[in-house]
């Protein structure tokens, strides 16, 4: 019979590549995940792992254990949880990793409405989609915000358990000025292909944002001329403010600015989808389903 320590081992294994990273995960010591390893494969009766230069990498054999890990160690400490909410007769601990936009907006008034439930608490840690994932995956954090483009689609594995939280559009902001010389209402819908020659303001190229941007404008027919990067929307916003070039926002990304601005729709519309993302076999856990409930309540009822 297949030790479930040993496939916790394994599960850390995958998430962390080495021995002495999963070593240090699990407060062990390198020689001891060695022997867990070794064991597991006498269990499996094939092995698990194998040697690949100085790492060592997953066999079919261990991909397909870590799959079904998963599964089984996600179902463990949710009763785990539970089992300890019912004997302390109070609710835990959610931890949540969210993007930056979505931390602003979603995240306080889910805390206003936690006050409603003391015994549950949330921390929050500020991540991008990519990083909230790994998380996710380590075992890091209980909950991830993470996003996607209609132009950037973003796959999910299948020990991820994903659910839309919100869709919204992304704007171009331009300053008044720029819109009324390029002939745009307010709120009229742009055509990106004829704003080939306007400066461009971005985010930062480590961000899933610049490359929907890119993406954006090489549909259109044109690589923008980048004068500013800034992975902070509100530093863009001020920017096309005072008149310094153009910006692609999500809505949600905007905040409140006191920039002068003029937003439009896109003729080709990009949508950015959000989604609440977790492990598999968790989302039914009392603690993690009070928070997922809060932010879908907050989203439907678009108090962010």
């Amino acid at each position: 019979m297949l030790d479930v320590r040993r496939l916790r081992i394994l599960q850390h294994l995958a998430a962390y590549g080495t021995v002495a990273a999963t070593a240090e995960a699990l407060h062990l010591t390198a020689p001891a995940v060695s022997q867990h390893l070794a064991a597991l494969e006498r269990e499996a009766g094939t092995p698990v792992v194998e040697k690949h230069g100085r790492t060592l990498r997953l066999t079919a054999a261990g991909e397909l254990l870590v799959a079904h890990a998963e599964i089984i160690l996600a179902e463990l400490a949710a009763a785990e949880s539970g089992l300890a909410a019912l004997r302390s007769g109070r609710c835990g601990i959610v931890r949540v990793t969210a993007f930056a936009s979505a931390a602003r907006t979603l995240l306080p008034p889910l805390w206003q409405r936690l006050a409603d439930a003391p015994d549950l608490s949330v921390r929050l840690s500020v991540r991008e989609p990519d990083e909230a994932l790994d998380e996710l995956r380590k075992r890091e954090t209980d909950l991830a915000l993470v996003h996607s483009y209609t132009v950037l689609p973003r796959g999910f594995p299948a020990t991820f358990e994903q659910a839309v939280l919100l869709e919204e559009p992304v704007l171009l902001a331009l300053h008044p000025d720029e819109a009324d010389r390029l002939g745009l209402a307010a709120g009229q819908p742009a055509d990106l292909s004829g704003l080939a020659h306007l400066p461009w303001l971005t985010p930062g190229q480590e961000t899933s944002c610049y490359e929907m941007i890119q993406r954006a404008c090489g549909a259109a027919g044109f690589v923008p001329d980048i004068r500013a990067r800034s992975s902070d929307f509100a530093v863009l916003t001020a920017l096309v403010g005072a008149g310094a070039g153009a910006a692609l926002v999500p809505r949600m990304a905007l905040g409140e600015t006191s920039a002068p601005l003029s937003l439009h729709p896109l003729l080709r519309p990009v949508t950015r989808t959000v989604f609440t993302v977790s492990r598999a076999g968790t989302a039914g856990h009392p603690d993690l389903r009070g928070v997922l409930d809060l932010l879908h309540e907050t989203a439907a009822a678009g108090l962010m």
